[in-house]
């Protein structure tokens, strides 16, 4: 019986050979870029869920996106599964010389230290800006996190919390002004964007500085906000209004009493 993970890539093998599947024959690694993306997210949606089943379902998701593009790498004859597998295990073992050679790193800390000048050192740009490597391709909220973590690095970074919360005063009264000189203007919707931008990178920077990821925050904002929409639509149910019926005022009356409720439930007043 051969282990599971040669299994697994004699299957995609199978599947992309010429008799084998239509679909996945057609596949490239463009094409495979959007699905590579929703595993990886899905991959975290279970980890949320607190769902082993559901977990190990979507790493299993996750590691076929990876099996199928070494695939067809190999198939050009440049590169297969066990390349890949080979080069990560020849970082780890490279970037962890605390575990593996002679240096010491007696905290996370240092080993982040130490890992990001291997890193650049591998790379060849130590002198280059601290900024090489962020993946333009990461999410927004994500990619604004990694930017600000490499600025602070070198020191470029604010002393205390209360200077960042003074930034985002500083970033939403620039929107106000925006708002208030009215958006119909020429270049109003360009400004307004920067402007929004800036204060969303401001609070970016709020949540790093106070050791809270932002993605982690921003899901469980809208998951709360998900879970007090579908009980103010229950409660609109029950009571046989019709949605879009009910003005914004009654609503946000409606609201009040889910968020009331949620709180003699010992849930979050927020």
């Amino acid at each position: 019986m051969p282990a599971p993970i040669d299994r697994l890539r004699a299957i995609v093998t199978r599947l992309r050979a010429p008799d084998g599947c239509p679909w996945d024959r057609e596949q490239t690694h463009a094409s495979l870029r959007g699905g590579l993306i929703e595993e990886a997210y899905e991959v975290v949606e279970a980890i949320d869920e607190k769902n082993d089943a559901h977990l190990r379902e979507e790493l299993g998701d996750l590691l076929l996106q990876v099996v199928m593009q070494s695939e067809i790498a190999a198939e050009e004859g440049r590169f297969d599964f066990d390349a890949v597998a080979a080069e990560i295990s020849e970082k780890l073992v490279r970037r962890h010389p605390h575990v593996f050679g002679d240096a010491t790193a007696s905290n996370s800390g240092e080993v982040l230290t130490q890992w990001d000048a291997i890193k650049r050192a591998e790379r060849g740009n130590i002198d280059r800006s601290v900024l090489d490597g962020v993946s333009k391709a990461l999410p927004a909220l994500l990619y604004a996190e990694k930017i600000t973590k490499r600025a602070a690095k070198i020191g470029f970074d604010w002393e205390r919390l209360s200077q960042v919360v003074e930034k985002i005063r500083e970033e939403l009264a620039e929107v106000e002004e925006v708002l208030e000189a009215g958006t119909g203007k020429p270049d109003a919707a360009d400004r307004l964007e920067e402007e929004l931008g800036d204060l969303l990178f401001a609070v970016t920077n709020l949540t790093r500085k106070a050791k809270v990821e932002p993605e982690v925050a921003l899901r469980r904002a809208t998951a709360k906000f998900s879970e007090r929409f579908r009980a103010l639509e229950a409660v609109l149910h029950e009571r046989g209004i019709k949605p879009g019926s009910s003005t914004l005022e009654e609503l946000d009356a409606i609201w009040d009493e889910i968020k009331a409720r949620r709180v003699r439930e010992g849930g979050s007043a927020g």
